[in-house]
């Protein structure tokens, strides 16, 4: 019997103590964001978006195109009646020429320029949601990994003092002073005990396992919260001014706005069908041929060297509807985005009310169930003195370690699920980076 306490005390020391040093939270998150093939996937289409402007800025520059031919040439010339006349020609022509083309008025390219800035800003801002979708990933497997950790510490602290209750209800029975009852019980809760440390182990291995796909490294120690760290409380802390700002800050609204930004300038590039193209032309070339035909007769041949300067105008007269069909499916995908956008708003809106929530519902678990921790303690520190005077069984003593052990595992719970939400809180508003973690990191041991 007194070897329980010790043992109990040092499980208590090595879940809530300082303990060894180990990985922590910003380290697994930067090697996240080196290994990670989620965010490897996001960085590279974030790359690829950003193309978007350099192309949409093209349409609006000069082109300039180098053309040259070489061939051989045969003509029979044979004239009609009554001139008798003809010849037979075979000679060599070639040539080069270089134009240059400015656009001065397309409305499609330049709706078409405005369109690569759009895309540009969505681009951005899913990469945004996808760096900030990194911390959470990892934050929660890395969490994971420590309520696994607690669950099996707290799984092999229960047995151990299971077995120790279990060792002194059978040494109380064989004196006659306990009733096989009570070794009945303590054997049925100590084999429950080991399958629940075989499945907690089995948790905690596959919990690790997550966190290395996210890191691509097996950390031999974690870093827990430190012993009686504050959780913060959200600042502002307002709900509504958390819901007010994730209507416009959450990286998803800003995606959609983007969006229908660019649906507007697609409606602008469709119309540009039916609109007049207005385009700069230079050209300079040269013209070679080794002979000619003149009135019958074979001349010698000649080089021309040509320069042309002016302007081009275009106008769309009919084009089979296509023009006119495309604009309204341009307005109807418009429509759409603008849909979109609405339901983006009212999404960050109930994200940010749910994490709020979470947070301060989690603040207030926290600090009930740290009375609640201390109460059990005590409870199971009085009913195993009680069990040492005769007032308490040994069923009381195994029912107060079950509830200290349940509390002790609901306490890191709430404690890493508060942290969690004020993460999601902050995402939410779109204001989550790598100084969030820096400063859940500095709660850590």
């Amino acid at each position: 019997m007194n070897k329980a306490l010790p043992i109990l005390l040092a499980a208590i020391l090595t879940t809530f103590g300082p303990g060894a040093l180990g990985a922590d939270l910003l380290a697994a998150y930067r090697d996240a964001r080196d290994f990670d093939a989620q965010f490897a996937s996001a960085a590279a289409s974030a790359e690829a978006g950003r193309e978007a402007l350099p192309q949409g800025r093209a349409g609006l520059l000069p082109t300039i195109v180098a053309t040259a031919n070489n061939g051989r040439t045969q003509v029979d010339f044979r004239a009609h009646p009554p001139i008798n006349m003809g010849a037979d020609i075979k000679y060599h022509t070639s040539g080069w020429a270089v134009t240059l083309s400015q656009p001065l008025f397309r409305w499609d390219r330049i709706a078409g320029y405005r369109q690569g800035q759009a895309r540009v800003a969505q681009t951005e801002a899913q990469f945004g949601l996808a760096r900030q979708d990194l911390i959470l990933r990892v934050t929660q497997a890395y969490f994971d990994v420590l309520q696994a950790s607690e669950a099996l510490a707290s799984a092999e602290a229960s047995r151990k003092a299971i077995t120790e209750q279990l060792d002194e209800a059978k040494r109380s029975f064989e004196v006659g002073t306990k009733t096989i009852v009570e070794v009945h019980d303590a054997q049925a809760r100590y084999d429950l005990a080991n399958a629940q440390e075989i499945v907690a182990r089995n948790d905690l291995a596959v919990k690790r396992q997550q966190l290395r796909i996210f890191t691509g490294k097996d950390y031999e120690a974690l870093r827990d919260l430190k012993a009686g760290a504050t959780l913060p409380r959200p600042d502002p802390d307002n709900i509504d001014r958390w819901a007010e700002s994730a209507e416009t800050g959450y990286y998803g609204v800003q995606a959609a706005q983007a969006g229908l930004e660019v649906a507007d300038q697609e409606i602008s590039r469709q119309r540009a069908g039916h609109l007049p193209s207005l385009d700069a032309v230079a050209t300079r070339g040269r013209a070679s041929q080794t002979a000619a035909l003149f009135a019958g007769n074979v001349g010698p041949g000649n080089d021309i060297t040509s320069t042309t300067l002016g302007v081009q105008l275009t106008i769309p007269l009919f084009a089979g509807g296509a023009v006119s069909s495309a604009v309204d499916q341009a307005v109807a995908l418009k429509n759409k985005a603008s849909a979109d956008l609405d339901n983006a708003r009212r999404s960050a809106s109930l994200q940010a009310r749910q994490a709020y929530l979470g947070v301060t519902a989690g603040l207030s678990q926290v600090k009930a169930l740290e009375a609640a921790l201390v109460s059990s303690q005590s409870a199971l520190a009085s009913n195993k003195l009680g069990f040492e005077v005769g007032v308490r069984t040994n069923i009381d003593v195994l029912n107060a370690q079950s509830q200290y052990y349940d509390t002790r595992q609901k306490l890191v719970k709430a404690r890493l699920d508060t942290l969690l939400s004020l993460l999601r809180l902050k995402g939410a508003a779109g204001t989550l980076g790598e100084e969030d973690v820096q400063a859940i990191n500095a709660l850590l041991n």
